[in-house]
């Protein structure tokens, strides 16, 4: 046989095997490992090469590392930190001494001002025709611990006057140093350096919070997809199992094994696996491209979920769990910073329902001349020192009424939080308590489905030796799906408490490590 001959061979084998697979229920495919999609999701969903689709076997593992590197959700929550974090800089440089250049270039003037006479008081029109420059450097400080703004300018100004006669003259402040200081007032900075910096940390919980969120979504779609999967195996191999007992019920009905009415039992059994098979695929293929969309995977890959039986031995102390809840969740952070705000609030009404000052005060030297030289010598001393004050007589109990509406606010709050401390308690007690239920339901399930998998095998070989009817062969099909289905349900349902109490205590209970992010690289990603 020649080297064209074989060739041939393989072609034509290769055509049969291809038509075999494309009529077969379910499909063997090579696994192909499909590239995430980039750029814009949606866009890449639509770029398919091929109608065929590629086989992808996926442990639960895999299906969260992909949704947390790479889903929407992911980048979501990436950038919602980012915001937090850039909010939190702005404070930190709020805080920092600020340089600023300051001018005015080429303010050219020539009008006609309405002037007054010091003399004897005429009023009259007078023309304005003049050059102006003004450039100024300055520092400016707040003060966190008072409240009060410290600043440090140089400034040079120039004036060319052009009529009635032509000059120009120099005005400088080589060093000038001014403070104002509200007092009595309310404290911005002092209640910024409080609530800023937990506000920060917040964001940091959330952020890993929110990542936590997309391992439930994803676990909650590999599971839909795991068993819409199993009822879709089911229904095919139920179907093809009662096809061949069909037949044999034909021989036996020849013999008279059987009646008339139990064959008809099994065409009736045959039929409704027949429409099982068209409604589970239709469930298989939604189910499959929420969780393709949600990974971001081509809408070609066909993803087939690994079912691991293992269940792992973790262990779960109430007082332990309730700890890492309130250390390393976002829950008591977050109530932390609702008081602080309340009590912010209060303050400042009580700051803005009595009187009001504020203090200027300014040092420094200047001097005027022709030149730019005189401008800067026999510096004179200049000081301003000043009182602002408003002191509120009757105010018809404004002030006083928002001062007890801040602290009846403020008492909601409390109440608020109380309730919530409560009921969160609760809540992880009651988490808890699901979690070992659910643990023993995992193990009966599986138990359950092993033994109504051997009992289908043994009534499936006694009908065919004659030995048992159709009702009992149809009673345990039916038994044996709904423990699988059951099965695959219960380890849905365990590993969902699982992540939910490690969203909760945002602690891995199997690796005893608390749940951290590289927040480092998400800042310098940027």
């Amino acid at each position: 046989m020649n080297l064209k001959t074989l060739r041939s061979a393989g072609v034509l084998l290769l055509g049969i095997l291809c038509l075999h697979a494309s009529s077969a229920q379910t499909t063997a495919s090579q696994v192909l490992s499909p590239a995430p999609l980039s750029g814009n999701g949606a866009d890449s969903l639509h770029q398919v090469s091929s109608p065929v689709q590629s086989q992808m076997f996926l442990t639960l593992e895999d299906a969260i590392y992909a949704a947390q590197t790479q889903s929407i959700s992911a980048m979501v929550a990436k950038y919602t930190f980012l915001s937090a974090y850039w909010s939190y800089r702005s404070y930190r440089a709020s805080r920092l001494p600020s340089l600023n250049i300051t001018g005015e270039l080429l303010s050219f003037d020539r009008s006609l001002r309405l002037l007054q006479d010091y003399d004897t008081g005429e009023m009259r029109y007078l023309e304005n025709y003049n050059l102006q420059n003004t450039v100024g450097l300055s520092i400016r400080q707040n003060i966190a611990l008072t409240g009060g703004t410290l600043s440090l300018y140089s400034s040079l100004n120039r004036l060319d006057q052009f009529a009635p006669s032509d000059s120009k003259s120099y005005y400088s402040q080589p060093v000038t140093l001014s403070y104002t200081q509200p007092l009595f007032a309310y404290n911005q900075f002092k209640w910024d350096k409080k609530i800023a910096p937990k506000e920060y940390e917040l964001a940091k919980r959330n952020y890993i919070e929110a990542m936590e969120d997309v391992t439930l979504q994803a676990v909650t779609y590999y599971f839909n997809l795991l068993l819409s999967k199993t009822k879709h195996r089911i229904a095919v191999k139920n179907y093809d199992n009662t096809k061949a007992l069909y037949a044999i019920a034909g021989e036996r009905l020849k013999l008279g094994s059987i009646t008339q009415d139990e064959l008809l039992q099994l065409q009736l059994r045959m039929l409704n696996d027949s429409l099982s098979i068209n409604d589970t695929a239709l469930s298989v293929r939604e189910e499959q491209m929420k969780l393709n969309s949600y990974l971001r995977f081509n809408e070609n890959v066909d993803i087939e979920p690994m079912l691991d039986d293992h269940i792992p031995a973790v262990e779960f102390d109430y007082a332990m769990v309730l700890d890492k809840a309130l250390a390393n969740s976002s829950f008591e952070l977050d109530n932390q910073i609702q008081l602080l705000n309340a009590d912010a609030a209060i303050a400042q009404a009580k700051a803005e329902r009595g009187a009001s000052a504020t203090l200027n005060a300014r040092f420094g030297l200047s001097q005027t001349g022709d030149t730019f030289r005189t401008a800067y010598s026999n510096l004179l001393d200049q000081e301003v020192v000043g009182l602002q004050f408003s002191i509120p007589i009757f105010d018809w109990g404004m002030g006083k009424g928002r001062v007890r509406m801040a602290k009846a606010k403020a008492e909601v709050v409390r109440n608020q939080i109380e309730q919530e401390e409560i009921d969160y308690r609760q809540e992880l007690y009651t988490l808890i308590s699901q979690f070992y239920n659910q643990r023993n339901q995992c193990a009966v399930a599986r138990r359950a489905r092993d033994v109504a998998d051997r009992r289908y095998e043994i009534a499936l070989e006694n009908f065919r030796r004659g030995t048992t009817s159709v009702t009992e062969m149809n009673t345990a099909q039916s038994e044996r799906d709904d423990a699988n289905q059951t099965y695959v349900s219960a380890m849905a349902a365990f590993w969902n408490y699982y992540y939910s109490l490690r969203r909760k205590t945002l602690y891995d209970f199997i690796t005893h490590t608390d749940i951290s992010a590289e927040f480092d690289k998400l800042i310098e990603a940027e």
